[in-house]
């Protein structure tokens, strides 16, 4: 099967933020990942679980691949545009707000099967 991935991009979530939840669902089954975020009380959370769940989508449409067989593969977060605002300071001046942006990627893939006879080391 060819990966299944979906990508939120422009999401007004700070990437860190973002990174932490991502890092928990990383290699999860889907449905595992998919309960972990919903009840996951970081606001970030929620488009990392629609980013998941639009990969499901996806690699139901492309190849048929049914939820249970699917695994988190590769998820990251990348840095998207920062928008800058002011607002007004004590004695005239201006500070800087930084709205920081980031762009969700999840890649799905199919669950490996168990090898069969390898229970140790090689002797």
């Amino acid at each position: 099967m060819e990966a299944a991935r979906a990508q939120a991009r422009f999401v007004r979530v700070t990437p860190m933020k973002a990174r932490r939840v991502v890092d928990v669902i990383r290699g999860l089954d889907v449905d595992e990942a998919s309960a972990l975020l919903r009840h996951t009380p970081i606001a970030a959370a929620e488009p990392v679980r629609k980013v998941l769940e639009s990969a499901v989508a996806n690699a139901n449409d492309l190849t048929g691949t049914q939820r249970d067989t699917l695994v988190v593969g590769a998820a990251y977060v990348d840095e998207g545009p920062t928008m800058k605002r002011f607002r007004p300071g004590g004695k005239g001046r201006a500070f800087r707000i930084k709205k920081r942006t980031c762009h969700i990627t999840i890649v799905l893939e199919e669950k490996q099967p168990a090898a069969a006879g390898t229970k140790g080391g090689t002797r």
